[in-house]
């Protein structure tokens, strides 16, 4: 019997084999674009067609949307620059918060919860120093529902920094396939690089990629290469996670087109590139503006590259990264109250309050800057939808952006409310395309599993794992990405209709087998 929908619709009993019936599949990677399809479900995985069927309870999910549970490939939920975080602006952090607006840093149990209320079943922490893992490692254990993992900041390690300097490539390799696995890590970050070296030698130094670090015979764009090709070389599931130099700053475009070119056909993510695609000298002048066009070309032509935009939304957040030099320019242009912490010397962090303001002239080019990016790039298979939560928003705010991206005229509405002189001279005025439901899926599931280097996330197929989103079709995108139907989690419902069933852990996601079995 085909249960019809109830309370307990989704329900199923322990780790009862189910089937999913006559849903809308959306599953890219397997060529399934919004075809009704049965999707069948034992021991936490996708298998085929049974021989016996009638083992599987039978959940009806005609007239709805089923597609693979989101992958969120660069988030910051975890760590002492989180932590710092929640500390500098308590009244952004509760998940109750009195004007109703969603937290900027949830704590951690509140994140998994979250996370997993919206459809998402994986997450990253894109910035952990070596010396901080072992911490973010027990904080995400707290993390429900959720698999999860981190990226190790191991070019600002100094012992690390002294084999790149040295240039063998082997022992480079080595040493990155070390710290990766002493440090439980999924993959490698690098944060301004370079930029703690001359942080701890000269605050607020923006260095170009040809100095030379204090001290050493090796520039940042040296560093790069070769930390690229290490990461390669160490074959971990997830290409060097790069966020350039000249963050925020005026004219960085420039920088991040050097940092492609670096690249040379190596392998690489680009982190939060709107917050690298300005034009301009002063942030108050009427040359600032959007580089997008210039690198979204060189971006087509290089498809060794992937990147995530980092989209900021309007409202009040906290900014936090592993750029320090970063955190104190834009303390200094705000004026708001910052913290700064070095871990032993290993990685700095920087952490201020932030708002993004509708009329506000740079907040708007941001704003607008962001959208232009997803918009121009014609691969949405090397494009990752992130607002960098929490800095450019909060992960809650998801849905809008997905709204912005598949609805032309709430995007035009928002765009007519924005500075003046952005709707003016913006490129964005003049782009009409629209998000398809199977782009949209491909942007924040499909694409993200690929890149990331999970095989069995991101897609339905047999033998991936059975974490699904049940999803109700609503022409108000924003309505409908907000509150799925139904999310499962390895086979298990955790959330039905905004509410949750389970609070299951999830895996920690390493690259290499810890003492606890994890495994890639």
């Amino acid at each position: 019997m085909i249960e019809r929908p109830s309370a307990t619709k989704f329900h199923t009993f322990s780790h009862d084999p189910f089937v999913l019936v006559g849903g809308t599949v959306h599953d890219p990677k397997n060529g399934i674009n919004g075809s009704p399809s049965d999707i069948w479900v034992e021991s936490g995985r996708i298998v085929s067609t049974p021989n016996d069927p009638t083992r599987f309870r039978r959940i009806d999910t005609s007239g709805l949307i089923v597609m693979p549970g989101g992958v969120d490939l660069h988030s910051h939920i975890a760590g002492p620059k989180v932590n710092i975080g929640r500390r500098i602006s308590p009244q952004l952090c509760s998940h109750r918060r009195s004007d109703n607006q969603p937290s900027a840093v949830p704590t951690i149990h509140a994140t998994g919860s979250l996370y997993a209320s919206l459809g998402y079943t994986t997450v990253f922490d894109a910035a952990i120093t070596t010396s901080a893992a072992p911490l973010a490692a027990i904080e995400l254990r707290d993390l429900p529902i959720l698999d999860k993992g981190f990226y190790l900041l191991a070019a600002d390690n100094a012992e690390l920094l002294s084999t790149l300097d040295a240039g063998d490539p082997d022992l480079i390799q080595r040493h990155i396939t070390s710290i990766v696995r002493s440090g439980t890590g999924w993959g490698v970050k690098v944060a301004n690089p370079g930029g703690a070296s001359f942080w701890k030698n000269s605050r607020g130094d923006h260095h170009d990629l040809d100095t030379q670090l204090p001290g050493r015979n090796l520039t940042s764009r040296e560093l790069l290469e070769r930390l690229a090709t290490g990461v390669q070389a160490a074959k971990l599931p997830h290409p060097l996670h790069i966020h350039t130099s000249h963050l925020g700053l005026p004219g960085n475009w420039q920088t991040l087109h050097e940092t492609m070119k670096t690249l040379d056909g190596l392998p690489a993510h680009l982190a939060h590139v709107q917050f690298h695609s300005y034009t301009g000298g002063n942030l108050d002048s009427e040359s600032f503006g959007s580089g997008v066009s210039q690198l979204v070309d060189y971006f087509k032509k290089n498809k060794n590259l992937t990147l995530d935009v980092g989209q900021i939304l309007f409202g009040e957040t906290v900014a936090m990264t592993g750029d320090p030099e970063a955190a104190e320019h834009l303390a200094n242009t705000t004026g708001a109250p910052w913290n700064s912490h070095d871990l032993w010397l290993e990685g700095g962090c920087g952490v201020l309050p932030i708002e993004y303001k509708e009329k506000n002239l740079i907040h708007s080019w941001q704003w607008a800057i962001g959208l232009e990016w997803f918009l121009s790039v014609d691969d949405p298979w090397r494009v990752v939808l992130s607002t960098d939560h929490p800095n450019g928003a909060h992960f809650t705010a998801y849905p809008v952006l997905m709204q912005l991206l598949g609805d032309e005229a709430f995007r035009r509405e928002a765009f007519r409310r924005i500075h003046p002189i952005v709707q003016k001279r913006s490129p964005l005025a003049s782009l009409s395309r629209e998000y398809s439901i199977q782009e949209l899926c491909i942007i924040t599931r499909a694409a993200p599993a690929k890149i990331a280097g999970l095989p069995q996330k991101g897609h339905l197929g047999i033998g991936a794992d059975a974490d699904i989103t049940v999803y109700r079709p609503n022409q108000q995108l924003a309505k409908m990405f907000a509150l799925p139907a139904a999310v499962y989690k390895s086979g298990k419902l955790v959330n039905e209709n905004g509410h949750c069933r389970s609070e299951a852990t999830g895996h920690h996601l390493t690259a290499f087998q810890t003492s606890q079995g994890n495994t890639a």
